[in-house]
């Protein structure tokens, strides 16, 4: 289908007026809503530049148009499904967002604006790209993510296990190649991707580059990143290899991996050991102040200077926690806070307490809570090994399912949705 607009004749050999004139092309119909083919295009050369920018060869025009295309679709099925549930991104939040993707890369968001348009990319079209990433983490999360439950007793049965395989702290750098099949494939169907997939196969047993076979062949979430899953730990690969990349060698082609969303092939690109996990922690407490119509930043500075003065001269910080701070968690233990680790306190508070030494008491502090006065009673360097690792596995166990979820959750919406290729 053509998509025609009426421009009238400007000038000699314009044309005569009337004349239907294509302006776009529909490639693919997808439900309700339509897949241009300046869409695609736009989509096809920024894939191209981040490759090349990768140091990756993008595959041959026709199999880059066709994994761009599908994943198109899958957006597009999202998309369609977050309206109709009402999952909205305003631009307040969206500001938000951009501002702390500007902040991670060192960079005021003017900066960062500078730098996407140096580097070729429409910064009016990142701001939508990344409208729709947080639409289509919001849908994920409502219905895949909300779903997932994790128990204690999934998180010793987890532990035991990496235990028994002597490898719980090993990391795993991963690469990813799937050959899908759709629901209820016929037999010959599934000869038929089996036959792909094992010609695949042979090609990276030949020596062929893996990103590059995966860019232009997998059907996996990332294969337009070379089908590179990261370094993961032994739990947080998906199930499916759980038991197999141990055993691999950097370096290492698996043989092909069956399962209901086709044909697995992974790479063992590397493996580390992990290290037992030290972290400072910082005995604090404090008195805050809140701020309310009676009491200004002024007035809550000055009640704090005031006990910090009455501090110095001999009163006991407990006691005047107890009389002046309005934190009720922790007024009534003289604003005891206990063993801190980074990150547990909100960033101003953490910044003022580390540039404190043992006894030294700080000058009043604002939150967003209000006005602080904090006192670091002593340092020490801690082994929360089994903490972190009983929080690392809850989340390894968490990833999986979501992992595993969200594949079957999409190869789902694609199977039950309408799409019609128009190339």
């Amino acid at each position: 289908m053509l998509i025609l607009t009426l421009i009238p004749a400007l000038c000699p050999g314009a044309g005569v007026a009337g004349d239907p004139q294509i302006i776009d092309r529909i490639v693919a119909v997808v439900d309700n809503d339509v897949i241009t083919e300046s869409e695609l295009s736009d989509r096809i050369a920024t894939v191209k530049l981040q490759l090349r920018r990768q140091g990756m060869q993008p595959p041959s025009g026709p199999t880059l148009q066709k994994q761009i295309l599908e994943r198109a679709v899958l957006e597009r099925i999202q998309l369609q499904l977050a309206e109709s549930n009402g999952i909205r991104v305003d631009d307040e939040t969206l500001n938000q967002a951009i501002s702390g993707i500007a902040s991670q890369n060192n960079m005021s968001l003017e900066e960062f604006r500078d730098a996407l348009q140096n580097d070729g990319f429409d910064f009016v079209k990142f701001r939508e790209d990344i409208r729709k990433e947080i639409t289509l983490r919001r849908l994920r999360q409502q219905y895949v993510d909300s779903r997932i439950t994790i128990t204690d007793q999934e998180v010793d049965s987890f532990l035991a296990t990496q235990r028994r395989q002597g490898n719980g702290s090993d990391e795993y750098h991963i690469g990813h190649i799937l050959i899908a099949l759709p629901e209820a494939a016929t037999p010959e169907r599934i000869q038929q991707v089996q036959t792909r997939a094992d010609d695949i196969l042979s090609q990276l047993r030949s020596g062929a580059d893996f990103h590059q076979i995966a860019i232009s062949s997998s059907d996996g979430q990332q294969a337009l990143n070379g089908g590179d899953l990261g370094w993961r730990k032994a739990g947080e690969l998906p199930t499916l290899f759980a038991e197999l990349v141990p055993n691999m060698k950097p370096g290492e082609i698996s043989n092909l991996i069956r399962s209901p969303s086709g044909f697995h092939i992974i790479e063992l690109f590397d493996h580390r050991t992990g290290q037992q996990h030290i972290v400072t922690q910082t005995l604090a407490r404090h008195i805050l102040v809140r701020l309310s119509a009676l009491t200004t930043d002024g007035k809550a500075k000055e009640i704090l200077a005031d006990a910090k003065r009455r501090i110095a001269a001999g009163e006991d910080f407990a006691t005047l926690a107890r009389n002046i701070s309005e934190d009720k968690a922790s007024a009534s233990n003289g604003g005891d806070l206990g063993w801190v680790e980074p990150g547990q306190m909100i960033p101003d508070f953490e910044a003022a307490m580390d540039r404190l030494s043992p006894g030294e008491i700080s000058d009043p502090v604002k939150t967003r809570f209000g006005w602080h006065l904090i006192q670091v009673e002593d340092r020490r360097e801690y082994d929360d090994t089994e903490e972190f690792t009983r929080d690392k596995a809850r989340d390894a166990i968490y990833q999986r399912r979501i992992e595993e979820g969200t594949e079957e959750w999409l190869r789902r919406l694609r199977d039950e949705a309408y799409v019609e290729y128009r190339l």
